[in-house]
């Protein structure tokens, strides 16, 4: 299914099962057991790997409550790649649906109802924010504890009312603030709505510290030696993510703009290597960018790296320039500088919380148009908030970084 899809079934069927689920809910009763501390947490995050790195405070603060091996995480199957490197629970302990039609979805959906069922998870935390889906799946799973955000008297989409403990959405606060006051209303009394009467939650500075093994340095060395014929230039290293999911194309800066930095940045540091990075369906924009460059210090990665060996070539590379996506919050994990163009969001609420992150954004008066309470959906169709960040400005940014920048872990071989 592709995200269109997801949205369109979410806004139409979705709001219907929301309305007959509560309605199902009045008539049973409402069932939720505050007399005892929860012994298992189901967290749902569907989409968006970056949003698992940013919920990873949650679920240490989750594990602190009832232990790692009773964390358990629902994600699709294409986001669980981040899950596996953060370990935030066993192996097991993650499940996975199936997004390519809708058929597999409710296939994978039933199992995973049955498993929590089976187990008796007695506590879900939804991190979705405003999705139907996953209050679906909260009321769906059976257990008598349900946190996540309600609108109470606010325009923001209806999604019923399925949940145990509701909690008032802060848009003041950054997402990952939002996340962990999730898990710290699971053990507060459900009659006292909104339930995050709570002081704001604390972010940790450093939450996750990727560290490569030698054997990672190893494959990435000889990545990066085939991809250069075997002349690996020894100045800065840069990588350059120009693309952005079809989740939110308005995030994209444009190509142009990737295309001249790339070569003002080869004209800049002689001795330099540039490295594009993307997914396998990102292949071909980069080699049509290296193809337009058609220089043998800029080289194409994309679609050849697993998740950890992207986050090992940021361990080994000075710089990343990215639009507001994934890698900017898989850069988070190392010390790489970490240059991230926001436009229709504000990394205010979505920005890196660790890491050597360096945010950046044109700050105009219509950003961010994509927010909780609009289903992420903007009317926008000119992305004048990235286009207003000139190439100048981020190579300032770049110059900038690289003054006492932290050495490399290891030269290529």
């Amino acid at each position: 299914m592709n995200h269109r899809l997801i949205r369109s079934l979410d806004a139409g069927i979705g709001r219907l099962i929301c309305f007959l689920l509560t309605s199902h809910r009045r008539m049973m009763g409402s069932k939720s057991d505050t007399q005892r501390a929860p012994r298992q947490v189901l967290f749902l995050k569907l989409i968006e790997q970056g949003a698992s790195v940013l919920a990873m405070p949650a679920f240490k603060q989750a594990a602190n409550l009832v232990g790692r091996d009773q964390i358990f995480i629902c994600v699709f199957d294409e986001n669980r790649a981040i899950l596996d490197l953060l370990a935030p629970c066993p192996e097991a302990n993650i499940w996975t649906l199936r997004s390519k039609n809708v058929v597999l979805f409710a296939f994978d959906l039933m199992l995973m109802l049955r498993k929590a069922r089976r187990l008796d998870i007695d506590a879900v935390v939804d991190l979705e924010l405003f999705s139907r889906a996953s209050a679906i799946i909260s009321y769906l799973s059976g257990a008598n504890r349900r946190v996540g955000l309600h609108r109470f008297t606010m325009e923001a989409p209806y999604r019923g009312d399925l949940l145990t403990h509701k909690v008032a959405y802060n848009p003041y606060l950054h997402t990952a603030a939002n996340y962990l006051l999730l898990v710290d209303c699971l053990a507060r009394p459900a009659s006292d709505q909104p339930i995050n009467k709570l002081p704001e939650p604390m972010l940790p500075t450093q939450h996750h510290q990727f560290n490569p093994t030698a054997v990672d340095v190893s494959e990435a060395n000889a990545l990066l030696l085939q991809r250069t014929a075997g002349q690996v230039p020894r100045g800065p290293r840069f990588i350059l993510n120009p693309n952005a999911s079809d989740l939110l194309p308005l995030r994209k800066w444009p190509t142009p703009r990737f295309i001249e930095l790339a070569r003002q940045l080869l004209a800049a540091y002689p001795d330099g290597l540039l490295i594009l990075s993307g997914n396998d369906r990102e292949r071909k924009e980069t080699e049509l960018m290296c193809a337009a460059i058609q220089s043998p210090r800029l080289i194409t990665v994309a679609g050849s790296t697993s998740l950890r060996q992207l986050l090992t070539l940021f361990t080994l590379s000075d710089v990343l320039v990215t639009n507001d996506s994934g890698p900017g919050h898989f850069a988070s994990m190392t010390q790489i500088a970490n240059i991230v163009l926001f436009g229709p969001e504000t990394p205010r609420l979505y920005g890196p919380i660790s890491g050597n992150a360096r945010p950046m954004s044109a700050q105009l008066a219509c950003s961010p148009c994509v927010n909780a309470l609009n289903h992420r959906l903007s009317p926008c169709t000119n992305n004048r908030c990235m286009q207003e960040i000139s190439v100048a400005t981020v190579l300032a940014e770049i110059r900038l970084s690289l003054e006492g920048q932290i050495p490399r872990l290891a030269k290529p071989a």
